[in-house]
């Protein structure tokens, strides 16, 4: 199967590149040396409807397909793979799944803010005990009355320092198991709810991550996201479409290595001769471009499947997979055709190099990956 991207789309691509190139590539070295959080940007995202690419206009949302949503992930990963990830964490994740698993009453409060950018979200899951191992989560919430009272702590939660409201997954009922998970929406500012350590990461660096907590945090229970129990289910949900995000902010970030690395094979000379007409050099840049096409198609299909409801937890999972391995390999190979000049900040590729490895990580590891395919091919 082939995807030949429609007349909207080519422009979708053409408005972001033009956009990324202009208002984020001059701030990359400073916001990523500074960890500075670029809310202005993403302000400017907001209002050309890039945070709420894939929601219905009456929520606020541009109505788009997810093929555009990679689109525009892909296409800012190129420049800044921080800011894809702030994109990324707030619309697959965070308003996601509150558009999937809420009432009414819940779309009609969180959404248009969301989807408008007037609040970034966050996604709350993994716990300091609780990785890969998600059912393993201590973090629990007790019903009070009129009301919850949740306790404990998440980490690595994107967007938590710059976030008015939370999405959090907590145990209601722990002799369930992963059918006593229960998600919560939790704005900041509420009594008990606070924000604990940012850390001080390798890459990612404009992109805030860190701890949220939980400190005899009191709900009512009209905060309570879809239904008591279903928090974890309805994760599983949410990650099917998040990993086609990662998989397109792999993606980009692969291809913006590569181009980077083809144009200075181009203008580095050794030995009087252009480096690109070194077979050596020729091969590497062949099988950068070839993983990149390859991931980029893996990516499409699963985003073109996701759009028309059918089950994508094998697919998405091939894609991020794929995607994430081969845009470390990239960006690796990309750093060694800058020779020294690639462990130097000016030319670009050692950020690539840095923030790429959280793609075989984040929302689910490499590992993961391959047991949820393993899952997948393994029924009856």
């Amino acid at each position: 199967m082939d995807f030949f991207l429609s007349d909207e789309h080519i422009q979708l691509r053409k408005a972001v590149r033009e956009f990324a190139e202009a208002e984020i590539e001059p701030h990359v070295r400073q916001w990523d040396d500074a960890q500075t959080f670029p809310l202005d940007c993403i302000k400017k995202l907001a209002s050309l409807g890039y945070l709420g690419a894939v929601f219905p206009e009456e929520y606020g949302g541009a109505g788009l397909d997810y093929i555009g949503y990679s689109i525009i992930i892909e296409e800012l990963a190129r420049i800044d793979p921080s800011v894809a990830l702030i994109v990324a964490a707030h619309t697959s994740l965070c308003t996601n799944h509150i558009y999937l698993a809420g009432n009414p009453q819940q779309k009609r409060h969180y959404l248009p803010k969301l989807a408008t950018g007037e609040w970034i979200g966050c996604w709350s899951l993994t716990e300091p005990e609780a990785g890969s191992d998600a059912g393993g989560t201590r973090s629990a919430a007790v019903p009070d009355g009129d009301f919850w009272v949740l306790d404990g702590a998440k980490t690595f939660c994107t967007n938590a320092h710059d976030a008015q409201v939370c999405v959090a997954m907590l145990v209601t009922d722990r002799a369930a198991s992963q059918h006593g998970i229960s998600a919560f929406v939790i704005e900041a500012g509420t009594p008990g709810f606070r924000l604990g350590r940012k850390e001080d990461k390798l890459g990612m660096r404009a992109s805030s991550t860190g701890e949220v907590i939980f400190d005899h945090c009191r709900l009512p229970h009209s905060q309570l996201l879809g239904q008591r129990g279903e928090g974890f289910v309805d994760s599983l949900r949410i990650l099917d479409g998040g990993r086609i995000s990662i998989a397109a902010l792999s993606l980009g970030t692969a291809q913006g290595a590569y181009d980077r690395a083809l144009r200075y094979s181009k203008q580095r000379r050794q030995f009087g001769r252009f480096i690109s007409e070194f077979q050596a050099i020729q091969h590497k840049l062949v099988d950068m471009a070839t993983g990149i096409e390859a991931a980029r198609l893996l990516t499409y299909r699963a985003a073109d499947m996701h759009q028309r409801g059918m089950k994508v937890t094998k697919e998405s999972a091939m894609a991020k997979l794929f995607a994430s391995e081969v845009a470390v390999r990239v960006c690796d190979e990309a750093v060694q055709i800058h020779g020294g000049y690639g462990f130097i900040k000016d030319y670009g590729v050692e950020k690539f190099y840095r923030d790429v490895k959280l793609c075989t990580i984040g929302e689910g590891t490499s590992e993961i990956q391959r047991l949820v395919i393993a899952r997948q091919l393994l029924k009856t």
